[in-house]
């Protein structure tokens, strides 16, 4: 995937200007797809020069005006390609499972310190997903409320949002917001289960 495939998602989601794009890669784009705010300008910039967004200005009561992006009919067509383009499963790169099995030839119990960070840094991004989850997607009834960050039960993660009602459609865009959502949940709850039992294997030694 590219950076503007991306940008594409976002500004369809919601048009905004490079700054408001910049901001939702910090807070929840870009854990999936990291990019510097001097990517995404430089990208966006790009994108408009070739047709793929389209931009206005919007006026702003006691601030400056703000360049809004959206996209345009060439962007749309452009995301389509790529969404009926097959793409390889990611190959996963582990620098601390190299480190865990090195350990063997050093100190084991050296690594607790290190393990323990990345432990704290995967329950932190649980808890912003968790945050995040009970403010876009309000459970619908008290057994639908999600679990604690350190609750790592694995039914609620692949249970999905409650069911339309009755003749109503769903909502696209709401509900595969949910599940990637829920795909980052159940990936960092993994990780936390992994290094709990790292950590008791390596307090062994």
């Amino acid at each position: 995937m590219a950076l503007e495939h991306a940008i594409l998602v976002s500004l369809l989601e919601k048009p905004g200007s490079g700054y408001e794009l910049a901001r939702r890669f910090d807070r929840s784009i870009g854990y999936f797809w990291t990019a510097t705010h001097q990517q995404i300008y430089r990208v966006l910039k790009r994108m408009e020069n070739d047709g793929w967004v389209a931009a206005r200005e919007v006026a702003q009561q006691g601030r400056p005006d703000k360049r809004e992006y959206s996209v345009a009919d060439l962007g749309h067509a452009a995301l389509s390609s790529w969404l009926h383009e097959p793409i390889e499963p990611e190959t996963v790169r582990h620098d601390l499972a190299v480190k865990i099995r090195g350990a063997a030839f050093d100190d084991p119990a050296g690594l607790v310190r290190e393990v323990e960070r990345h432990r704290q840094a995967h329950a932190d991004r649980l808890a912003h997903y968790l945050a995040g989850e009970g403010r876009d997607f309000p459970p619908q009834s008290p057994a639908e409320a999600p679990s604690s960050p350190a609750e790592a039960p694995s039914s609620p993660v692949g249970e999905g949002p409650s069911p339309a009602p009755s003749g109503a459609s769903p909502d696209a865009e709401r509900e595969l917001q949910h599940v990637v959502l829920r795909g980052g949940i159940a990936y960092e709850r993994m990780m936390i289960a992994w290094l709990d039992d790292v950590l008791a294997t390596l307090h062994r030694f």
